[in-house]
């Protein structure tokens, strides 16, 4: 167990923590959660570059990080979802997730073929990231009642982010589209 490890580990830790905080019955509570989701995100960005910075990447490490993420965003949308009851949060945050779920498969398939490296993460990807990690800190700290100027950057970066998830999916289906769907030329 390293130091990058302990991070990401402490980032699965804090999720139930951002659910529990979220629901407090205290008019603070939409900021601390959006605090301690920042938090969250900060060991994401943390724990890869002192992975690498120490050279204390470990296979334990590279499974934890990706799905240690794709928890922190699903439950976050998921409970988005719940307390904003619309329409524009839930379409985006299906797309954000389905998108999650179908890009893991694709990756995990194509390890199997051993072309993992073709659907790496990409520099859309990382962007894409960005925008939901904000969003979800905007939307996390404004109640849904609320019309204020940080809801509607909410909203911007969460449609942000699922047009760039939308893009992003299709690169990495294009990379792998060959290996999908082979053509069946005998020559």
């Amino acid at each position: 167990m390293n130091i990058p490890n302990i991070l990401t580990l402490l980032r699965v830790v804090l999720i139930p923590v951002i659910v529990v905080v979220y629901y407090l019955p205290v008019g603070w509570s939409y900021m601390a959660a959006a605090g301690v989701f920042f938090i969250a995100g900060c060991t994401d960005m943390l724990d890869g570059y002192l992975a690498r910075r120490w050279n204390q990447s470990t296979p334990f490490g590279a499974f934890l990080d990706p799905v240690a993420d794709k928890l922190m965003v699903a439950v976050s949308l998921t409970l988005l979802v719940h307390e904003y009851a619309s329409f524009w949060v839930t379409v985006p945050a299906m797309i954000i997730i389905g998108r999650e779920i179908v890009i893991s498969a694709l990756r995990e398939w194509m390890a199997e073929l051993g072309k993992r490296t073709s659907v790496a993460v990409s520099y859309i990807g990382k962007i894409k990231t960005a925008a939901q990690m904000g969003a979800i800190f905007f939307l996390l700290a404004t109640p849904a009642e609320l019309k204020t100027l940080m809801g509607l950057v909410g909203y911007g970066f969460l449609y942000l982010a699922a047009v760039l998830t939308i893009w992003s999916m299709w690169q990495y289906l294009a990379a792998a589209w060959g290996d999908l769907m082979p053509s069946d030329d005998h020559d």
